[in-house]
C-alpha cells in the first residue's frame, strides 16, 4: 500500500502552525457528524488533533468520512486552521487549531472494539488483557510506558556515567533451585538434561566481579516459577548492580544517587539523602514488617513491663505464658463509639489477634473497662508511654512475640489508609539493615538463607556461627519506599572456605555445593575481590512511580495472576513432533 507519511504527530500541531499544509497518520478516536460538517479527532502516542471534513471544501474526502468509524487508521492531508474564537479545547495541546482535510485515505479498517479506547473505563482486567492491543492504546497506558522508558534511558546514563559496564548475562543457565522454582528449559541436543531460566544473574555477576569487571549493571529479565500470588508475575525485570572493592556504604551512595536522579528528572522532587538505616529489629517491633510505610507516624509500642504482676487476669497470664503486651496510640479517635470500636476489634481479629482492649484519653486520665484493674500509677505509665493525650484512643492486644508485630503492622497500615493518615504524594525511602543472616525450617529441620546462600554474615557475627547460627546478622540490606521493598542486595561472600561454612550450615553437602555452584568455588580460588552489590523491582518501582495499583499496569505484555497470557493463550500444548525431539514423554493423570 502506498500512503502519504505523516508530516507531524498528533499531538505536535499548535497556532504557529496556522496556515501549514500537514499530513497526520493515526486512529479515529471520535467522530461527530454535526450535519454539514465531520469532526473526528485523530489520535497516536503523541495525542489528538481535530481534522474537519466539510462537503463545500472536499466533497470525496467528506464521502469517505462518513464511513470511518472508531479505531480506522487513516491519513489526511490538510490545511491547519485556527477554530474560531470560543470553539478552542484548552484541555488539548492541539486545541487552538484544526485541520480542514483534502485528502483522506483509509489505511486499515477496525472491527467495533470490545471496550472504549479512553481512560476510566468500567471493564474487566481480562478483557483489557485478552484484548492488550487495544489496552495499550489508551492515553494512560501509552503514559505509563513513555515513563518506563525515560526512567530505562536514566537508569543506563547515570550507571554509565559513574563508570559501570553494562554485560549481558547468560538466559539459559545451570538449574540452582535454593527458593522459588525454576523454569526449565529441555535440551534437544542434551537427551535428559535442562537449562534453567535465570531467577536472578546472580551467580554470574558475582564471575564478573572475579573476572576484574569491578561496576556492572544490567537491566534484564528474570524468572521464578512461584505458587500463584496476585502481585507477582513469573517473568519480571531488575536493574542488577554489582560492585568490587566496596562496604555496604559504597553500595548506597550509588543507590541513593540513582533515586535522587529519577525523583528528579521524573517527578521534579527533591529527595533527601541520606536515606535512613533502620536495623531490621526495630522495624519489625516498631511498624511491624520489614518494609514500613514511613509517611505516617504511628508506631507500635511494646508496654508488656506496665502489665506485669498485673491484676488484670488475661494479660498477666498472657504474659507468663510468655506472651507480649503492644499497642497503638491512635491520634484523635478518643471520641469513637462502641460500634467504631468494634470495628476495630473485627479488624484485629481478621488478622489474628485474639481480642483487643482499648483506653480512651479523657482529662488526663485513661477511662476503659479493665481500669479498675490497675493501679493509678500503671496507668499513668502506660498513657506516657504510649505518647498519649487528651482525645486520643490506645488500643492493646497480647500475642506471640512471632505474630504480634505483624498483626499490629497490619492494623497500623489498615488504620492509616482509613483514618487518612497517608500522603498519597509523599515519598519516604529507608534502608533496612542487620537481617538475620539465617532462620530456622521447621519442615525442612535445617538453617535456610534469609536472603540468599552466598549472602556475607557480619564480620564481627562469624564467631557465632559455630555457637549460635540464629543470631549472626547480615551484611544485607533493603531499600524500602512508601511501605514497597524496591530492590535488596548483599556484600556477598568472597572466600571459598567460609563459603563452605555457610553451605554446610544449610545442609547443603560439598558434594551438592559443588554440583550446584562449583564453577563460582572454583573461581574464588583464583583471586575473589570483596565484592557487594543489589537489584531493584523496575516493574515495581516503575508502578510507584507511575502511581498504578498493579504491576500489570506497566508490563506490556503481562501474565495473569494465574501466570496464564490471555492474548495469545500461553502456556499452550504443542506439537507431539516437538515433544518427541526433546525426548519428552507427558504422563497424563487419570
Amino acid at each position: 500500500m502506498i500512503f502519504k507519511k505523516r508530516t507531524h504527530t498528533c499531538g505536535e500541531l499548535r497556532a504557529t502552525d496556522v496556515g501549514k499544509t500537514v499530513t497526520l497518520n493515526g486512529w479515529v478516536d471520535r467522530r461527530r457528524d454535526l450535519g454539514g460538517l465531520i469532526f473526528i479527532d485523530l489520535r497516536d502516542r503523541y495525542g489528538k488533533t481535530q481534522i474537519v471534513f466539510s462537503p463545500q471544501h472536499n466533497l470525496e474526502a467528506y464521502q469517505i468520512a462518513k464511513e470511518l468509524k472508531s479505531e480506522y487508521v487513516i491519513s489526511v492531508t490538510g490545511k491547519v486552521e485556527r477554530r474560531p474564537k470560543g470553539a478552542e479545547n484548552p484541555s488539548l495541546p492541539t486545541g487552538e487549531i484544526d485541520v480542514l482535510v483534502d485528502e483522506v485515505q483509509i489505511l486499515s479498517k477496525s472491527e467495533n472494539p470490545p471496550f472504549l479506547i479512553e481512560d476510566d473505563i468500567n471493564v474487566s482486567e481480562e478483557l483489557r488483557l485478552k484484548y492488550r492491543y487495544l489496552d495499550l492504546r489508551r492515553p494512560s497506558m501509552q503514559a505509563n510506558f513513555l515513563i518506563r522508558h525515560k526512567m530505562a534511558q536514566i537508569v543506563r546514563k547515570y550507571f554509565d556515567e559513574n563508570n559501570f559496564l553494562e554485560i549481558e548475562t547468560s538466559f539459559l543457565v545451570k538449574s540452582t533451585p535454593e527458593g522459588a522454582r525454576d523454569f526449565l528449559v529441555p535440551s534437544r541436543i542434551h537427551p535428559g538434561k535442562f537449562y534453567a531460566l535465570p531467577q536472578s544473574p546472580q551467580l554470574y555477576k558475582q564471575i564478573l566481579m572475579v573476572a576484574g569487571f569491578d561496576r556492572y549493571f544490567q537491566i534484564v529479565k528474570c524468572f521464578r516459577d512461584e505458587d500463584l500470588r496476585a502481585d507477582r508475575q513469573p517473568e519480571f525485570t531488575q536493574i542488577d548492580v554489582e560492585m568490587s572493592f566496596v562496604t555496604e556504604e559504597d553500595v548506597f551512595n550509588i543507590v541513593e544517587g540513582l533515586m535522587v536522579r529519577l525523583f528528579k528528572e521524573i517527578k521534579n522532587i527533591e529527595i533527601p539523602t541520606p536515606f535512613p538505616r533502620i536495623p531490621y529489629t526495630e522495624a519489625i517491633q516498631t511498624y511491624g514488617t520489614d518494609k514500613p510505610d514511613l509517611r505516617f507516624d504511628l508506631k507500635i509500642v511494646n508496654v508488656t513491663d506496665i502489665f506485669k504482676g498485673t491484676e488484670f487476669k488475661v494479660f498477666r497470664e498472657a504474659i507468663e505464658n510468655g506472651n507480649l503486651i503492644c499497642g497503638l496510640n491512635l491520634q484523635g479517635c478518643g471520641n469513637y463509639s462502641r460500634k467504631q470500636i468494634d470495628e476495630i476489634t473485627t479488624l484485629a481479629k481478621n488478622y489474628g489477634a485474639g481480642g483487643l482492649i482499648h483506653f480512651k484519653v479523657e482529662n488526663g486520665e485513661l477511662e476503659s473497662p479493665v481500669a479498675k484493674y490497675m493501679s493509678k500509677f500503671s496507668l499513668q505509665k502506660l498513657k506516657q508511654q504510649m505518647n498519649s493525650k487528651d482525645g486520643d484512643l490506645i488500643i492493646l492486644i497480647s500475642d506471640k512475640p512471632e505474630k504480634i508485630y505483624s498483626i499490629l503492622g497490619n492494623i497500623r497500615l489498615e488504620l492509616g489508609r482509613k483514618l487518612n493518615l497517608i500522603d498519597e504524594d509523599d515519598f519516604k525511602l529507608a534502608w533496612i539493615v542487620d537481617f538475620p543472616l539465617l532462620e530456622w525450617d521447621d519442615e525442612e529441620n535445617r538453617w535456610v538463607s534469609v536472603h540468599h546462600p552466598f549472602t556475607a554474615p557480619k564480620i564481627e557475627d562469624i564467631e557465632l556461627l559455630d555457637v549460635d547460627p540464629g543470631k549472626v546478622r547480615a551484611r544485607a540490606y533493603d531499600l524500602v519506599l512508601n511501605g514497597n521493598e524496591i530492590a535488596g542486595g548483599s556484600i556477598r561472600i568472597h572466600d571459598a572456605e567460609l563459603q563452605q561454612k555457610i553451605f554446610k550450615l544449610l545442609g547443603i553437602s560439598e558434594e551438592e555445593a559443588k554440583r550446584k555452584f562449583g564453577f563460582l568455588i572454583e573461581a574464588f580460588k583464583y583471586g575473589a575481590p570483596p565484592h557487594g552489590g543489589i537489584a531493584f523491582g523496575f516493574d515495581r518501582l516503575v508502578m510507584l512511580f507511575t502511581g498504578m495499583k498493579s504491576i500489570r499496569d506497566v508490563i506490556a505484555f503481562p501474565k495473569t495472576s494465574s501466570a496464564i497470557s490471555l492474548m495469545d493463550e500461553a502456556p499452550s500444548e504443542v506439537d507431539p513432533k516437538q515433544l518427541e525431539e526433546l525426548h519428552i514423554q507427558i504422563k497424563r493423570e487419570d
